[in-house]
């Protein structure tokens, strides 16, 4: 018996060397078996990982060795999301080109990623800021482009004037920039889009089928695609005026008599017109185009509003006139750019009517509520109930009052036409990719005064960024650089120039999955080969990226399929969201942060105290939140693989909490974690010591001892089986604990043949359980146990279903139709004695409280039913 510590600085490189020789996890094309298309959403190259990566990539590592070793051909690559605004801010911080500081930067995490031991087949790797990558998206751009996919517009956009960028609304936060926190302007610029809207209704639809995706990403998406029935409804201006109707779109007419005004986005056909005679309206609506166009901006930001003097008459009664404002809170691309303003039943025309003092009907009254006691004072009531104040809608409820005021505005006239419409509305727009930087992928189109927009042929892709550039000015670099930016019209042969845009960098992550399939093809994909391996079978990664990378991602693949590249819809067939990696923070006594390194933590009778370790001076312990540099909690990865070793950190990542959950980094977990790291070691060297030798056949005769380690062994393999397929990595990581705990038990106990047997076996699915998870532990004591194959060719093993059978069995109880305990029985016991232990239970007897229990139904081994 060796008495040896496990070193995992000195195992751990030898075993991924050894993987490495063999190409084990390099994905043969021509493998007959079954595919499994395993992916972690791929990090921008920084500089270093973090443990959030070490979280993700375990998860993602431990179901591919689990499905290579059932049987399958997995794929599990990995690359680069690289291009983006990071580079362009450190090159002119750091007087570095972006792609020198981008490479650097991926070749330290790619040797840090592979120190974690993952099974990735490097040689797929990609980066997107390679020419071979952009060279193929330039490709399907042209492509969206011929298919009417992809098209150019003028549009109204986010400025961060620090950046010089345009930003996406989701990159607006609190009316800032999120990189640069410098305010935000609007502008009016000509910018490249993609047509997402095509796809709306399908791409909303198909969400349902997601069966394999959270449903919180999926009503997440759900939202931001943004299906709406209502009306158009046009209002009379009233008096003279050049403007003789304003169309609002509703989804609330049913409301229509609680209106007490009718608000114009900023930049409305009316507003604009209005403003040019007017300098205070011109500079209010110069002010809303400064703010936000997020949705999330426009909630939170305060109303403001400028009464333009024009009156509209109400659609039901030409004698009532509403006040015309133009209103911050309003969007041009929403609807028709205006809306009517129902105070007492939508918070933000609330909050506008409060600020301008205008009135406030309800015209909604809560099931069962006296009509002439409801009233609003600072929330808007948005439920369900009884139309009240409404005239003729009196008495019905929202939905049929909806229905009433479209049938009977749909038969009224205004100069000609139907006041009303029924109209589905969607809050998707579409995706302008056009961003005013160097450090992404060049839009492949050439502007010329006589020919037009002319695409790049294929033969001069891909249009490469030239090196030589320098960010010594504010803005793009591509708009200075003349070389670059003119060329000859590849029609006509005149002076044309490149567009100097490139496209956002969610382009880049939006087919990134399907160029893996075969990463070195002269086309964006090989159908076939694409065909074969998509969708992913298992798509891990942050909640963070649910609406836009995974929206923009299934728009990709049917834009993909649209244009003859793939054949399929849904690029993800099952998606995980894991959660965040979180730790204290800590303070000195001025405010300044510091890092849990420089921390020395104390306990007395249970309370916790800190130390610096440089001066020993107190420090306060803070709150738990997401490591963040701006808060000095971060573990570097790096310190915990020099300490403890990878397979130490992957096991602590998935053994503290579900892995949807947030994991709390502390230091007793991570030793927790490196003592059982040494138990297993311990353990299996005992049980290679005692046990029978490898490829000994089972006993004849197995003893009550020996029965009860085979039990335990094949139960924890059943369990773990189960729960890798389910994603429930702790629960593996509990059945791996148990079994330890039943091996250690037995290796106390007499040798004898067949319990020499039970301690081989038992030993053997330990290793192997624990195996995608700890790796190269997994191989040193599949060693030590004598095995010449390595782990990770070894197939899984199979759990025997006669030793899975208990003799006792799990019964839930209800009591009338609801559960309210559970009761542990003999497999074999009958209906009478469960009826009488079940009439024991506390908890059946608060549920029946005075009433007389009628019967109990027993179904055996499923279900014990109390009906009182």
């Amino acid at each position: 018996m060796t008495t040896e510590r496990y070193d995992a600085r000195e195992a751990e490189p030898r075993w991924q060397k050894s993987w490495d020789e063999r190409k084990l996890f390099q994905t043969d094309a021509a493998d007959p078996r079954p595919n499994y298309y395993v992916l972690e959403m791929f990090p921008y190259p920084s500089g270093r990982i973090h443990m959030g990566h070490v979280r993700n990539y375990a998860m993602g590592d431990v179901v591919a060795r689990y499905k290579r070793a059932k049987g399958f051909a997995v794929m599990h690559p990995m690359g680069w999301d690289a291009f983006g605004l990071p580079a362009e801010n450190a090159a002119i911080e750091k007087k570095v080109h972006p792609k020198a500081w981008t490479y650097d930067n991926i070749a330290t995490m790619r040797d840090q990623l592979k120190a974690i031991g993952l099974s990735l087949d490097w040689s797929r790797e990609i980066a997107t800021c390679d020419p071979d990558y952009y060279a193929q998206q330039q490709k399907l751009f042209l492509d969206f482009l011929k298919a009417g996919l992809a098209y150019r517009r003028k549009s109204k956009v986010n400025w961060d004037p620090v950046d010089n960028t345009v930003l996406a609304n989701e990159q607006v936060i609190d009316g800032r920039g999120w990189r640069s926190g410098a305010p935000v302007e609007q502008r009016e610029l000509t910018q490249w889009f993609l047509k997402i809207t095509d796809f709306s209704e399908d791409l909303l639809s198909a969400l349902d089928g997601l069966t394999r995706w959270p449903e919180k990403v999926r009503t997440m998406q759900k939202n931001w695609i943004g299906r709406s029935e209502g009306l158009t409804v046009r209002f009379a201006v009233a008096g003279a005026n050049d403007a003789s109707e304003v169309e609002v779109y509703t989804t609330r007419p049913d409301t229509l008599f609680g209106a007490s005004f009718v608000a114009l986005s900023a930049d409305h056909p009316i507003a604009r017109a209005l403003a040019e005679g007017n300098p205070a309206l011109a500079s209010f609506v110069e002010e809303c185009r400064r703010a936000g166009t997020s949705v999330a901006a426009l909630e939170t930001a305060e109303k403001k509003g400028y009464d333009t003097g024009l009156r509209v008459a109400h659609p039901f009664d030409p004698s009532w006139e509403l006040p015309v404002y133009v209103a911050n809170f309003v969007l041009m691309d929403y609807g028709t750019g205006a809306i009517f303003g129902c105070p007492a039943h939508d918070q933000r025309d609330l909050d506008f009517a409060r600020a301008y003092g205008l009135p406030v009907t309800p015209v909604v009254a809560p099931e069962g509520a006296d009509p002439a006691s409801v009233t609003i004072e600072n929330v808007a009531y948005d439920g369900d109930g009884v139309m009240i104040n409404s005239r003729f809608l009196d008495g019905l409820r929202p939905a049929d009052a909806f229905q009433e005021v479209a049938r009977r505005l749909e038969a009224a006239e205004l100069n000609g036409r139907p006041v009303a419409a029924r109209k589905v509305n969607w809050r998707l727009r579409d995706w302008g990719i056009s961003r005013q930087r160097y450090w992404g992928c060049p839009i492949p189109v050439i502007h010329c005064d006589a020919c037009g927009v002319v695409p790049v042929p294929d033969d001069q892709l891909p249009v490469r960024l030239p090196d030589d550039v320098t960010f010594d000015q504010p803005g793009n670099p591509l708009d200075r650089h003349d070389a670059w930016r003119n060329v000859p019209c590849p029609q006509c042969g005149g002076p044309a120039r490149r567009e100097t845009d490139t496209m956002d960098t969610f382009v880049d992550s939006s087919w990134y999955y399907a160029r893996f399939t075969d990463p070195k093809a002269a086309s964006p994909t090989v159908k076939a080969t694409a065909d074969r391996w998509l969708p992913v079978d298992q798509y891990i990664g942050g909640v963070e990226h649910a609406i836009l990378h995974l929206l923009y991602s299934r728009f990709f693949t049917r834009a993909m399929k649209a244009t003859g590249h793939v054949g399929l819809d849904e690029p993800f067939a099952g998606l995980f969201t894991q959660g965040m990696v979180v730790h204290e923070t800590y303070r000195d006594a001025d405010g300044q942060w510091i890092a849990p390194a420089d921390i020395r933590i104390s306990e007395d009778g249970g309370a916790r105290a800190a130390t610096r370790l440089s001066d020993g001076s107190a420090v306060e312990i803070g709150a738990i939140e997401k490591m963040s540099k701006s808060k000095k909690n971060v573990v570097d990865p790096n310190d915990i693989l020099g300490s403890y070793g990878a397979d130490t950190a992957r096991w602590f990542m998935l053994s503290d909490s579900p892995p949807e959950r947030d994991v709390i980094w502390t230091e007793a977990g991570v030793e927790g974690a490196s003592r059982f790291v040494q138990r297993v070691w311990r353990l299996v060297n005992e049980a290679a010591a005692r046990g029978a030798p490898s490829g000994a056949a089972a006993p004849a005769n197995v003893g009550p001892a020996a029965e009860a380690l085979r039990r335990a062994a094949h139960g924890a393999l059943a369990r773990v089986e189960e729960d890798i397929e389910r994603l429930r990595f702790n629960r593996c990581v509990a059945a791996a604990y148990e079994l330890a705990n039943a091996l250690g038990q037995a290796l106390q106990a007499d040798a004898s043949d067949d319990m020499a047997f039970a301690l081989r076996e038992a030993a053997e699915i330990l290793v192997q359980i624990v195996a995608p998870f700890m790796p190269h532990l997994a191989e040193e004591a599949w060693a030590a146990l004598g095995h010449s194959v390595l782990v990770a060719e070894t197939p899984w093993p199979k759990a025997d279903p006669a030793l899975l059978a208990s003799d006792v069995v799990t019964l839930p109880v209800q009591v009338n139709g609801k559960k309210r305990d559970e009761i542990t029985v003999a497999r074999e016991a009958d209906a009478a004695s469960i009826e009488k232990a079940v009439r024991q239970l506390e908890a059946v007897a608060k549920a029946v409280g005075d009433k007389p229990i009628r019967k109990i139904i027993v179904v055996p081994q499923r279900i014990v039913n109390v009906v009182a």
